[in-house]
């Protein structure tokens, strides 16, 4: 199997948006865009499947798999976890997990608030679709979990929006 090394591994609201948003209504564009500025979306060889993280990378304390238990180490947070299948957002189960990447608590909560049916999407496990019924209640449960960016972060990216 041939890897595909052209496509970005990191992107912005508005280019996942250009990509795959063209059946979104206005409503839903609009929310996602409210995590233009704290969000960035990552993916691996799959370009349809990209985990949410914070635009900062922030690192926080967690418990390490070591044996010795007072080990603490230092992972960023993925948010969630979103899957396009045809044209339709869906929002995972879980997100990626790495030696550098942990789950959000705010990842369960919101899987189990949607109340759109679970769907088994093949080698990605469980999702739900994101759709104007429930867009609302996942950006603002997003935007009350991740954090605000810093004024540095905002002075740099002031010079390039």
């Amino acid at each position: 199997m041939r890897r595909n090394n052209s496509i970005k591994k990191s992107i912005s609201m508005k280019r996942f948006i250009v990509e795959f948003g063209k059946d979104f209504s206005e409503h839903m564009k609009e929310r996602l865009l409210e995590l233009e500025v704290r969000c960035v979306l990552t993916r691996k060889e799959n370009i349809n499947r990209l985990d949410l993280k914070h635009v900062e990378h922030i690192q926080y304390d967690c418990e390490s798999a070591s044996e010795d238990a007072l080990n603490t180490c230092q992972k960023e947070l993925s948010y969630g976890q979103f899957i396009m299948v045809e044209g339709e957002l869906f929002y995972s189960e879980k997100s990626e997990e790495s030696e550098i990447v942990m789950q959000s608590p705010i990842i369960n909560a919101i899987y189990h608030s949607l109340n759109t049916e679970n769907t088994n999407i093949d080698s990605f496990g469980n999702a739900k679709r994101i759709d104007d019924s429930n867009i609302d209640y996942v950006m603002d449960t997003l935007l009350s979990a991740c954090p605000e960016v810093s004024q540095s972060y905002l002075n740099i990216m002031s010079k390039y929006l």
